[in-house]
C-alpha cells in the first residue's frame, strides 16, 4: 500500500489536474478528414439526402438444373433503371462464378507454404479446384431487339457497350444466355454447389450466384465493378425478379420469393398443410420425413417447373433436391406475418425438425426489435454441410448430428448460431444494403451484434462466442502485424472472423452496454437501420447516424476501435491517500505520532541504538538543556489559543467540511495500450460496502496516456478494481487493482498425449 498520510492546509486546493508535458496523440480529433464530405445525397446527419438515388434493376429468369450433368443453364433479361442524374456510357455486369474459372485471379492470389500442404485432404482439394472446369460459358449478349450486343468480359466482370448512352431518368432492356458446371462443396468449397449423397446416389444443390447480375452503380463510388475474388462478398441493385427453376420431377425448391404455381407443384395434402403452417404458432410438416424418405428411394423420369415472384431483393438463390423434409410457421408482426420455413434430409434430424424453424421465429423476433419489421413474405432455412450463407429470404446453414443421431453440445450450438447469423443476414446487408465488396464488417459485424443479442433471448446464458467484451482479448493483444484495423478492404483483411465480425460486434456491444447506454443506443441503431432499409449505407451514414441519434460524440471511439489496431490496457499504477489538517494540534499529536511510528528506521540508527552502549549526553546529564529531552508532542499554550482564534474565524459550513471526517485518495493511470476507454472502478469500503464509479473517456481528451483523479468518501477505501465486469476489453487484468492482485494461472509440462518426440 503506497498509502500518505499527509497534512494537508484547509484552504489548499485539491484537484485531478495532472501539469505535464502534451501527450495528446489527437485521439479525439474529430472525423471530417476520415470522413466524405457530406452533400445532397448523404447528408452530416447520417441520413440520406434530398437527392439521394439509386438504380434498379429487375430480372426475368427461365433457369434448368441438370441432375444428370450437374449443370446450370439459363436465359435472363435483365431492365436496368438508370434513376442517378449521370449519363451512362456502358453498364456492368457481375460474372461471379467465373472466380471457378480456370484463369481465376483468386487461383493465383492465393498465398499458401509447404505446410499447407500437410494433409490429404488439402492436397485432393488443390487438384480437385484446379481440374474443375468452372465458370460461366456466356452464349450471347443481345439487346432487347435479340440483336447482338457488344460486351467485353474481364474476369469476373462483363461490360456492356450500349449502342447508345443511357440517359438519366431512361431505362435499358438487354439478355443473357449461359450455363455451368456446379462445384461439389464438398471437394472444392464454395458458397453455394451441390452435396452428393453416395448411399442413394442423390444430391442436394444450394445454387446461388447463378446468373449474371448488375453491378450497383452510385454517387459514391461510381460503378461498384472491383473484381469477385472470394472473400469479398457481392454490392447489388435492388430489383423485382421472375424466376422460373426447371428441375428433376421429385424434387423440391426453397427460394426467394413467393411459390406461384403450388397448385401445379404440390399435392393436394401438402396445399393443406402449407395452408394450415400460415396460421400455425410451430412447425408443421409440408413435407413429412416419411415422404421424403420415399421420394430419395428413386428418381422419377420427366420434369417440374417452380416458378417464384420477389419483389424489391438484391439478389435470388434457390436450394432444390428430393431429399427435403420441409416445414413451416407463421411469425407474427404488427405490419404482417412472415411465414418461417425450413428444408432438410433425413440427415439434419432431429436436430432440424426441432430447432431451424424455431431459430427463424426468434431471429426475426429479435432482430425486428432492434431493426423494423421484417418486411418480406417468407423467411427460410435450409440444411447443407457445413457452410452459413445468406440470400434474400433464403439461407444456407449447417449443423449435421452423426449418422446415429447423436449430436454434441459444439454441433447443436453452432447450428443454432449459424441459423441465427444467416436469417439475421436477410436484414445486414439483404435489406441495409451494405457495399460488402469494400466493407464486410458493415453486413458481418452489424449482423453478428445482433445474433449475439438473439442468442441470448433465445436461450439463458446461450454461450456466444462473439459479443461481450472480454471474448475479444486475446485477439485485441496479439500480434499487430497479424491484425489490421475494421475499416479495411475486404481482400485485404487479416483475420477476417475477428476482425470483420468478432471486433465490430464486440465495439457495439461495449457502446451499448458501456459508453452510450441500452436505451438512447437502440434508439440510434434503430434510426440508422430505418433510414437505410432498401439503401446503400457507408461507413460514414452509419458513423453519423449513431451520432446524431444519440447525441454523443462518438469520433474518438471509430477512430480507435475502427481505424486502428490500438487495444485496451488501462492500468491503476498508484493510489495515493490525503485527509485533511484539522489545524487542532491535540488532534495533530495522534497524527504525528502515527506518522513516526511507520516510518521505517534507518540501519545506522537500528545499529546504533544497539552498539552505541552510552552517549556523551547519557553521560553527563549536565549537558542538557532545555532543547534535550523535549516532549516533541507537546501543545504550547500558544498553539492552543492560536486554534481557538482560528476556529472561531471558521464559518460552520467550514467547520462542517474541516471536521467531515473526508479521505482523499488520488489515483493514477497509464493507458498502455494505446486506445482510450471509460474507466470504470469499484471501490469496496472498509464496511463491505461498494461502489461503482463510471469516468467516460472524455477523461483523457487532453492526455491520451497519463492522468490522475482524486476522490473523496468519508469511508476507509479498502480496495479498488477497474473495470470489474469486463466491459472494456481490457487485455491486461493484473494491473487493474488496488491493492495489486495476480490472476491464477497454470503451466503445463506434459503434452496432452505425453512427451512429445522429433
Amino acid at each position: 500500500m503506497n498509502s500518505k498520510l499527509l497534512l494537508i492546509s484547509i484552504f489548499s486546493i485539491l484537484t485531478s489536474a495532472v501539469f505535464a508535458q502534451n501527450t495528446n496523440n489527437n485521439k479525439f480529433k474529430q472525423l471530417k478528414e476520415e470522413l466524405a464530405t457530406p452533400n445532397v445525397y448523404r447528408t452530416a446527419s447520417g441520413a440520406p439526402g434530398h437527392e439521394y438515388y439509386q438504380q434498379k434493376a429487375n430480372y426475368k429468369i427461365n433457369v434448368v438444373l441438370d441432375d444428370d450433368k450437374q449443370t446450370i443453364s439459363g436465359e435472363e433479361t435483365i431492365t436496368y433503371f438508370n434513376n442517378s442524374p449521370d449519363r451512362l456510357d456502358y453498364l456492368w455486369v457481375q460474372l461471379d462464378q467465373n472466380m471457378r474459372a480456370k484463369d481465376s485471379d483468386t487461383k493465383l492470389v492465393t498465398t499458401n507454404t509447404i505446410q499447407s500442404f500437410s494433409y490429404q485432404g488439402a492436397i485432393n482439394r488443390h487438384f480437385n479446384d484446379k481440374n474443375f472446369d468452372g465458370g460461366f460459358k456466356i452464349e450471347y449478349v443481345k439487346d432487347g431487339a435479340n440483336k447482338d450486343l457488344a460486351h467485353a468480359i474481364v474476369k469476373t466482370m462483363m461490360r456492356i457497350d450500349m449502342v447508345k448512352p443511357l440517359n438519366a431518368g431512361g431505362s435499358y432492356t438487354f439478355k443473357i444466355k449461359w450455363s455451368y458446371n456446379i462445384n461439389d462443396r464438398m471437394e472444392t468449397g464454395g458458397r453455394s454447389g451441390l452435396e452428393y449423397f453416395k448411399a442413394e446416389d442423390n444430391y442436394i444443390y444450394t445454387i446461388a450466384q447463378f446468373h449474371p447480375r448488375m453491378c450497383v452503380y452510385n454517387d459514391v463510388e461510381g460503378w461498384q465493378n472491383k473484381q469477385f475474388l472470394g472473400n469479398g462478398e457481392f454490392t447489388l441493385t435492388f430489383g423485382d425478379f421472375d424466376v422460373s427453376i426447371t428441375v428433376p420431377a421429385d424434387h423440391v425448391v426453397a427460394s426467394t420469393g413467393v411459390l406461384q404455381n403450388a397448385s401445379k407443384i404440390l399435392t393436394s395434402a401438402q396445399k393443406n398443410r402449407l395452408k394450415k403452417a400460415e396460421s400455425a404458432d410451430e412447425p408443421i410438416f409440408i413435407i413429412t420425413p416419411d415422404e421424403a424418405l420415399e421420394a430419395e428411394k428413386g428418381k422419377k423420369s420427366g420434369t417440374k417447373t417452380w416458378q417464384f415472384k420477389a419483389k424489391n431483393v438484391r439478389d435470388f438463390a434457390f436450394a432444390s433436391s428430393r431429399k427435403f423434409i420441409w416445414d413451416a410457421q407463421i411469425v407474427k408482426q404488427e405490419t404482417k406475418n412472415v411465414l418461417a420455413m425450413s428444408y432438410y434430409p433425413k440427415e439434419g434430424n432431429p436436430l432440424w425438425e426441432r430447432y431451424s424453424t424455431r431459430l427463424i421465429a426468434q431471429t426475426l423476433k429479435t432482430y425486428s426489435k432492434h431493426t423494423f419489421d421484417y418486411p418480406y413474405p417468407v423467411a427460410i432455412s435450409v440444411h447443407t454441410k457445413w457452410i452459413g450463407m445468406e440470400y434474400p429470404m433464403i439461407c444456407f446453414n449447417g449443423g449435421r448430428p452423426d449418422a446415429d443421431g447423436s449430436y454434441s453440445e459444439r454441433t447443436k450450438t453452432g447450428m443454432h448460431s449459424v441459423i441465427i447469423h444467416e436469417v439475421g443476414h436477410n436484414y445486414f446487408p439483404m435489406i441495409i444494403n451494405s457495399d460488402e465488396r469494400q466493407w464486410t464488417w458493415m453486413d458481418e459485424g452489424l449482423n453478428t451484434y445482433l445474433q449475439y443479442l438473439t442468442e441470448q433471448e433465445w436461450q439463458r446464458d446461450y454461450p456466444s462466442s462473439r459479443g461481450p467484451a472480454h471474448l475479444i482479448v486475446d485477439y485485441m493483444k496479439g500480434d499487430k502485424d497479424n491484425i489490421s484495423p475494421i475499416m479495411t478492404n475486404s481482400e485485404s483483411l487479416l483475420q477476417f472472423g475477428n476482425n470483420a465480425y468478432g471486433k465490430p460486434a464486440t465495439a457495439l456491444n461495449i457502446l451499448r452496454e458501456s459508453v452510450v447506454g441500452r436505451e438512447l443506443f437502440d434508439y440510434a441503431f434503430k434510426t440508422y437501420s430505418q433510414r437505410w432499409m432498401f439503401k446503400h449505407p457507408t461507413p460514414a451514414d452509419f458513423f453519423r447516424s449513431i451520432e446524431d441519434a444519440s447525441g454523443i460524440d462518438l469520433d474518438w471511439f471509430w477512430r480507435g476501435w475502427f481505424m486502428t489496431t490500438d487495444h485496451c490496457d488501462i492500468a491503476l499504477n498508484k493510489l495515493s491517500f490525503y485527509q485533511l489538517n484539522s489545524m487542532n494540534p491535540e488532534k495533530e499529536v495522534e497524527f504525528k505520532k502515527m506518522s513516526v511510528d511507520t516510518k521505517s528506521k534507518g540501519i545506522s540508527s537500528m545499529r546504533n541504538k544497539e552498539l552505541i552502549k552510552e552517549t556523551e549526553n547519557e553521560k553527563y546529564p549536565k549537558l542538557d538543556d532545555k532543547y534535550v529531552n523535549v516532549d516533541p508532542y507537546a501543545v504550547s499554550e500558544t498553539k492552543q489559543k492560536e486554534y481557538v482564534a482560528f476556529e472561531e474565524g471558521l464559518t460552520d459550513k467550514q467547520k462542517d467540511l474541516l471536521n467531515g471526517g473526508y479521505n482523499f485518495y488520488q489515483l493514477d493511470f497509464e493507458n498502455i495500450g494505446g486506445l482510450v476507454m471509460p474507466i470504470i472502478l469499484e471501490f469496496t469500503f472498509d464496511d463491505k460496502s461498494t461502489e461503482v464509479i463510471r469516468i467516460p473517456a472524455e477523461i483523457w481528451k487532453s492526455n491520451n496516456f497519463n492522468v490522475s483523479k482524486v476522490f473523496i468518501f468519508q469511508k476507509t477505501v479498502k480496495s479498488v478494481l477497474m473495470d470489474p465486469f469486463l466491459e472494456t476489453a481490457d487485455t491486461e487484468l493484473d494491473n487493474n487493482s488496488w491493492p495489486s492482485k495476480s490472476t491464477p494461472s497454470r503451466f503445463n509440462i506434459f503434452n496432452e498425449g505425453g512427451y512429445r518426440r522429433h
